[in-house]
């Protein structure tokens, strides 16, 4: 069985003895993650985007250990969020990036948070209120280039220069997002750029921000004066046609609750999807889609088959899954492993090791992005490091 160091674990949360599955943290790698960015953002500043709770390590832990190592700057989508992020950073520089919901300038002005203005009607409500309060707020200013999703169109973005709300305000940061700076060779990315440098170009003085994650490795992009990396500060690998430069920041494991033979010709689990061709020796994990590890993960066909399907490390044996995904089961087939190096209450890895967190995405038909931010609330956290 492995055994673990809880003085780490999360204060107030849920015990290891008591969880079916135990999420590993690593604050410290977290923090190496951010300088390795700083030092690949050409002398920009480097933020650190933590929305969707720091892409579900928790943003308790993960903004004062970034600030820790020196970010000033952090993005959220949410107002909630942002509430979360500036009650452990006082001092800090917060963004909302969805925008400015009608009416919550009064909050936003309460807590110091800079909303991501995407429209006019956006910057006119912002506008409006620093002119009540009688004081210019910060904001950024957010100009879509192609994801078509957020943001003034190009066009309307080159006629900022000439709105009057501009000046009852504090225009703070210029911002765009790329669409598909994983691909290093997609012509968009040059596309985006020039919009973008079109716009910054007809306001000058401006900071401007558009590389995130994957942009801050692009060849020929200009860094500008603030980056945004979110998904490879947590171990995610922004350049996927070469090695990772980040490092692995969290790890799953989940405990094993039955251990079974289930003979020749017989189904496991839901529906009967998959199938033994001959004796196999089947666990049971005390995980499933309802702690966020996703159903697309299922292993549907035959002992044997060479399935894209989910795996497991147990006791350094590749495991793959045996049938559905369900909602807190997962069952694995063991066989290959020597029955005296596995027992009931031992723990296997579901990520960790060779099951990086994209690897994982890969396995479940998704990305790895959705992997971490489905991190469910049943695990036992257990941070590493992030301490003063």
């Amino acid at each position: 069985m492995t055994k673990h160091n809880s003085q780490n674990e999360d204060p107030g949360g849920i015990p290891e003895n008591a969880a079916g599955g135990l999420l590993h943290i690593d604050l410290d790698a977290l923090a190496s993650n951010w300088r390795t960015l700083r030092d690949n953002a050409g002398g920009a500043e480097t933020a650190a985007v933590v929305k969707a709770n720091a892409y579900g390590i928790g943003i308790e832990k993960a903004v004062p250990a970034l600030a820790q190592a020196g970010c000033r700057t952090f993005f959220v989508a949410h107002l909630s969020e942002a509430i979360r992020a500036r009650a452990v950073a006082p001092d800090a520089t917060i963004y909302v990036l969805n925008g400015l919901f009608a009416g919550t300038g009064p909050t936003c002005a309460e807590h110091n948070l800079r909303p991501v203005l995407g429209s006019f009607e956006e910057i006119e409500e912002w506008a409006g209120f620093c002119r009540t309060e009688s004081l210019k707020r910060p904001a950024a200013i957010h100009v879509d280039t192609g994801m078509n999703r957020l943001g003034l169109t190009v066009p309307q973005g080159l006629t900022l220069k000439d709105r009057a709300e501009l000046k009852d305000f504090e225009p703070a940061l210029l911002m765009s997002h790329f669409v598909s700076a994983e691909e290093s060779d997609n012509p968009l990315n040059r596309q985006q750029i020039e919009a973008f440098q079109a716009v910054r170009s007809s306001l000058p003085g401006l900071p401007a921000s558009l590389p995130n994650s994957s942009g801050i490795f692009l060849g020929d992009k200009p860094p500008y004066d603030l980056v945004r990396p979110g998904y490879a500060l947590y171990g995610g690998n922004p350049t996927p046609d070469r090695d990772n430069p980040l490092k692995p920041v969290i790890g799953l494991e989940a405990r094993i609750v039955q251990l079974r033979w289930v003979e020749a010709d017989h189904t496991v689990g839901y529906n009967g999807r998959w199938l033994a061709l001959e004796k196999r020796r089947i666990a049971t994990l005390s995980v499933g889609y309802a702690d966020g590890y996703p159903r697309s993960a299922s292993a549907r066909g035959k002992s044997g088959d060479n399935l894209l399907a989910g795996m497991t490390l147990v006791a350094g044996h590749p495991c793959p899954f045996a049938g559905n995904v369900s909602m807190d089961l997962i069952t694995i087939d063991v066989t290959a492993v020597p029955e005296n190096q596995i027992r009931r209450g031992d723990t296997v890895t579901l990520i960790g090791g060779d099951l990086t967190i994209d690897e994982v995405g890969r396995r479940s038909g998704t990305i790895g992005y959705e992997i971490l931010t489905n991190l469910g609330s049943r695990y036992a956290r257990v941070y590493r490091g992030g301490q003063g």
